[in-house]
């Protein structure tokens, strides 16, 4: 594995030198910190750490708290589910279903077209305005009276949702090096995952004001939670941060324009995308022939299927097919999130570290596999639980872990907006198979379903053996033959 690591260090270390020679290097970074030596574009790492420390401060927090808000929006029909909406709006045979899986069609078709505006209205606009729409939404859903009005309104949850998390991802993946991505990427999904581990305390809470206005319980949820939506949407105005291009030109300036230059150096340093090349139709098309995309895409899917599963269908287990009561079942969804987050970020932290990314999505993988295989077939409500903690942790690493395998081995900020809508539509995919394949019918065991979750994780372990076979021959070449990877001279791939 040394020699892995050793190579993948050859890929960071890669310097294009023509970005440090000209007379206009000193000029480009005029009022650098203290520490940065204009003339040979060297700086001191305290200095570089600081700055990005600062970017880790202003982009994630807020991120972070919208998809909070964007997951207990997402993951909160269980919890009304068996705090009253089934049985005032009449939820039987594949009614439950359809309300879950109606979410997802907009959300695969929209998130692409959201990507571009992105880019083109500003991400504090554009975010904020999609986060107040679906809290909006939200609040809608406690008023109805029939089981197709929340099919509808999750449609319009869909459609808003749509832009959010391909976009934050974008945004994120454009401020730091590949091998500091992943990192990023596990904070901002594993404690976002915090909320869905939340969303049955806050259910539980939230309920209790059944009877006020004369409404049950489960419409509490719904409006409460969509107006703490609203006032989220409202603060992302303020304090979201745009791409590294244009944050100079906003009203919120936290870093001088020297500093941000040292920051697109060390992203051109790194895989020389740091400026913005326009996307058009032709220029999607021609992305969207790579095949490595739709490979990466199926990689997310497989990771998000178990993890919508999950999400969705385990408080329901937990009362159905334990035993358990609604409050219990409530709290017990949460212990298998939070040990999800304990196990997921050291992994994060140590794939960064040896900048290897298949060894540990392959290890994640097999431990879906059992924690799926537990809970679908163990005897002991004690084990069956148990597997749902493995099966949760497992899935939830991946998915940070297949983002940050795409964004290594992608170049150019346009491929970066494709790449990212294309990965997030297919994990939507993901949660639209979670949400036919576990039917209520099946219950307690939803062995059918826990069956298509296991079958995703074998083709992700297939789908990682190719890319890493692949991956290996074509770095061969780069090293040896002088191929040219990613049309970047000195670009290797990670594996």
């Amino acid at each position: 594995m040394s020699g892995i690591v050793a190579d993948k260090k050859r890929v960071y270390e890669h310097h294009d030198a023509s970005s440090t020679e000209g007379s206009g290097l000193a000029s480009r970074f005029e009022g650098a910190p203290a520490g940065w030596d204009p003339e040979t574009a060297h700086w001191d790492s305290k200095i570089e750490k600081r700055i990005m420390r600062r970017v880790d401060w202003k982009l994630l927090p807020m991120l972070i708290a919208m998809y909070m808000v964007a997951l207990i929006d997402r993951t909160n029909m269980p919890n009304a589910l068996i705090t009253g909406m089934g049985k005032e709006l009449h939820f039987v045979g594949d009614r439950y279903s359809i309300a879950l899986m109606v979410f997802f069609i907009p959300y695969l078709l929209f998130e692409l077209p959201s990507n571009i505006l992105l880019r083109k209205v500003g991400a504090a606009k554009w975010l904020g305005s999609i986060v107040i729409c679906w809290g909006l939404v939200m609040i809608g859903m406690g008023f109805t009276k029939h089981w197709w009005e929340i099919a509808i309104l999750r449609t319009m949850l869909g459609f808003f949702e749509a832009g959010f998390f391909p976009g934050s991802i974008y945004l994120i993946s454009c401020w730091y090096v590949r091998y500091e991505v992943q990192q990023r990427l596990a904070i901002f999904y594993l404690l976002t995952s915090l909320a869905s581990g939340f969303a049955p305390l806050l259910a539980s809470g939230l309920m209790q004001m059944g009877g006020q206005a004369n409404f049950l319980g489960w419409r509490w949820i719904f409006i409460m939670e969509g107006i703490l939506t609203v006032l989220v949407g409202c603060a992302a105005y303020v304090f979201i941060i745009d791409f590294p291009d244009k944050v100079i030109n906003t009203k919120h300036q936290f870093l001088t324009k020297a500093e941000v230059e040292i920051i697109k150096f060390r992203i051109d340093k790194d895989r020389k995308d740091s400026e913005v090349d326009e996307i058009a139709w032709s220029t999607v098309i021609k992305h969207l022939r790579d095949w490595k995309l739709w490979v990466y895409a199926l990689l997310l899917m497989c990771a998000a299927m178990p993890a919508y599963a999950f999400a969705l269908f385990l408080s329901i287990i937990l009362k159905e097919g334990m035993g358990y009561s609604t409050l219990m079942s409530q709290l017990l969804s949460t212990p298998p999130v939070f040990f999800s987050v304990i196990v997921a970020l050291p992994l994060a932290w140590y794939a960064d570290k040896t900048r290897l990314r298949a060894p540990f999505m392959a290890f994640q993988t097999i431990t879906t596999i059992v924690g799926l295989s537990l809970t679908g077939y163990a005897i002991n409500n004690g084990v069956r639980y148990f597997g749902a903690f493995l099966g949760i942790a497992g899935a939830a690493a991946n998915i940070p872990a297949g983002l940050a395998y795409q964004s290594n081995n992608i170049r150019t900020n346009s491929k970066r907006c494709v790449a990212s809508a294309l990965q997030i539509g297919f994990a939507s995919i993901g949660g639209m198979i979670a949400s036919m394949v576990f039917r209520l019918q099946d219950a307690p065991r939803y062995i059918p379903g826990i069956w298509v979750a296991i079958g995703c994780q074998f083709l992700s372990l297939v789908l990682i053996t190719i890319m890493s076979i692949f991956f290996m021959s074509e770095n061969r070449k780069q090293k040896e033959e002088g191929k040219v990877l990613e049309s970047c001279e000195g670009f290797r791939y990670t594996y």
